[in-house]
């Protein structure tokens, strides 16, 4: 065995809590190296005639990404305590494998072996339950529906009367999303994200003036708490967006030390170089990127953190919001969002923490700081695979495997899945048109682990390239509607609330192609019942072989036929198939 592929640690996504005395334990292989793994484990205070008691059982290969296999079991703990190891066997030796290193015979001493201390329940990954069966929706408000023409911005533009450009408004507002709240319920949306509503100088407004304040554009307080009590009466969940790392050029704050330099009381709210305060391209001041209009906020400064603070809990208490998505968060310094999670969740313990993310985020999700991140990877590999022909299906299932078992599942299952938002080219687009391309992508982002993100106008097809091209205003008349796509995602949506096993109950297994790009998909299942959710990226008609003794029951489909254990699925097409024992 290439025992330098063998790894394990008991922290994080190779050991931890799914209940009070149930452990999650997974081990890492060489693929194709290993036959068998048994865990090895028991008390490490139970003693008989100096050998310490353990007992054996049978861990599972769950998955592999190309590189590495995955094996997992869970273990109950009925003394919450544990020490414990592996017992790996190749079709050509048998070792021993514990924190101490790899042996031929199992230790006698409990002291080698990879330790869990004691199952804390309070260690225990929370989240806000709601979310896994939320679907939410991205909503731009200043291309939603303008219903308040009273308040719009100087210059507006008739709605849809030009493309979105970086500079140009066309009086979105909140009275125009309340207006429209049917829409979402109608295709089985129950959870909205909005990009920043605060006052700003910009039209996406990331470049915050003041983040007590509402954009007098979307309306006033009364207007957003007349939306949210719209929307929480329709069962709708609302999450605002804030840029804590970084502030409008216009904010107060820096305005001040603009003009006062180093007598401004502001100038430690900032990272300034040195005076006076020098913008262009490389500007001597810390900033998004090298944006001069956008100045990095010091989170380690006190008075800093203290208003940030407030207006995280100032949109709970005055408007009772259900989630803040954090931008840039990684840039933040990591005890500000442990304090930040600290406050939040006294003000509202259910409110949903989002982090935008882009790479490994294990270290914000260990449960004292962010709920989820945003699932970069997953739009990235979804769109490789059946926009952009870079991948083929058994890269995609490998790469997800990757990603899915970097996590614990505890909090895969509340990672934010999208594939479009206000960043990024319109998925039809990305699909060059192509409508069952884009059926395919929507049936993985409404099945797969974690809580889907539909951004606004995709689920009629609107078009659109990179930003601002991707901007446009909301088409609200229903004859320019994509309709075959809208009741796709409806019924998607529909199936997802009545069977559970699709928003995030149970356990999953991937499905590898037999061929390069041939069908994929995963089975998501419990005691009682399976689903399998299968996808066909190529050109032409192939088949997939089901487990046989099995009966089967398609929920929702393209034209797929299912004859003895062979599953045949048109080009682009896709099932999602019941079986039962």
């Amino acid at each position: 065995m290439e025992k330098t592929a063998i790894f394990h640690r008991s922290t994080d996504n190779f050991a931890y809590l799914l209940n009070d005395q149930t452990l999650q334990i997974r081990l890492k292989t060489k693929q194709h190296d290993v036959n068998t793994v048994t865990l090895i484990m028991g008390d490490p205070y139970i003693w008989s005639n100096g050998q310490w008691q353990f007992s054996e059982t049978p861990m599972n290969l769950v998955g592999n990404d190309g590189l590495f296999d995955y094996w997992e079991t869970e273990v109950f703990a009925a003394t919450n305590r544990l020490r414990y190891g592996f017992k790996l066997n190749s079709s050509t030796e048998e070792i021993i494998y514990t924190e101490k290193g790899f042996y031929d015979s199992i230790p006698v001493d409990s002291d080698y072996y990879f330790c869990f201390p004691y199952l804390h329940e309070n260690e225990q990954f929370q989240a806000p339950k709601w979310v896994k069966d939320t679907v939410w929706y991205q909503i731009f408000p200043e291309r939603f529906g303008n219903a308040d023409p009273s308040i719009n911005p100087d210059n507006v533009k008739a709605w849809g009367s030009e493309p979105p450009a970086v500079d140009n408004f066309f009086g979105g507002d909140f009275a125009g999303v309340t207006e429209h709240l049917d829409h979402l319920t109608d295709i089985g949306v129950n959870g909205i994200y909005f990009t920043p509503v605060f006052k700003a100088y910009s039209n996406h407004k990331y470049d915050t003036i003041d983040y007590m304040e509402i954009d007098p554009q979307f309306g006033d307080s009364d207007a957003l708490k007349e939306l949210i009590a719209q929307c929480h009466n329709r069962g709708i969940k609302v999450m605002l967006d804030a840029v804590f790392n970084h502030s409008g050029y216009y904010f107060p704050p820096f305005q001040d030390v603009l003009e006062k330099g180093e007598n401004s009381p502001y100038k430690d709210w900032f990272h300034i170089h040195d005076f006076p305060v020098v913008g262009g391209e490389k500007p001597n001041y810390e900033a998004f990127g090298f944006v001069e209009s956008m100045p990095k906020l010091n989170t380690a400064n006190p008075e800093v953190k203290k208003y940030l603070l407030d207006v995280g809990t100032y949109w709970i208490n005055e408007f009772n919001i259900d989630g803040w998505r954090l931008d840039v968060a990684n840039e933040v310094d990591q005890p500000f969002w442990r304090e930040f999670r600290k406050i939040v969740k006294k003000a509202k313990p259910d409110i949903y923490i989002l982090g935008e993310i882009w790479h490994d985020s294990m270290p914000w999700l260990r449960g004292d700081q962010f709920d989820a991140v945003m699932n970069y990877p997953f739009k990235t590999n979804v769109l490789n695979l059946l926009a952009n022909n870079s991948i083929n299906s058994k890269q995609f299932i490998e790469n997800m495997s990757k990603v899915y078992y970097s996590y614990p599942k505890t909090v895969f299952d509340y990672t934010f899945n999208l594939v479009g938002s206000h960043d990024t080219p319109r998925i039809l687009t990305e699909c060059e048109g192509n409508i069952n391309k884009t059926k395919q992508v929507f049936t993985i982002l409404l099945t797969f682990m974690g809580t889907p993100c539909i951004y606004y106008g995709d689920e009629i097809g609107l078009t659109g390239a990179q930003d601002p091209g991707c901007r446009k205003c909301m088409d609200w008349n229903e004859e320019n509607h994509q309709q075959e796509l809208k009741n796709h995602i409806r019924t998607l949506n529909a199936l997802r609330k009545k069977e559970k096993l699709l928003a995030n109950e149970g356990s999953v297994i991937f499905l590898h192609p037999t061929e390069a790009n041939g069908i994929f998909g995963y089975k998501k299942y419990s005691a009682n019942k399976t689903i399998l959710v299968l996808i066909n990226p190529g050109p032409s008609k192939q088949n997939f072989t089901l487990e046989k003794d099995q009966t089967y029951n398609i929920l929702y489909s393209s034209d797929v036929e299912i004859e003895a254990t062979q599953v045949s699925i048109e080009a682009d097409g896709f099932g999602i198939i019941q079986l039962t024992h």
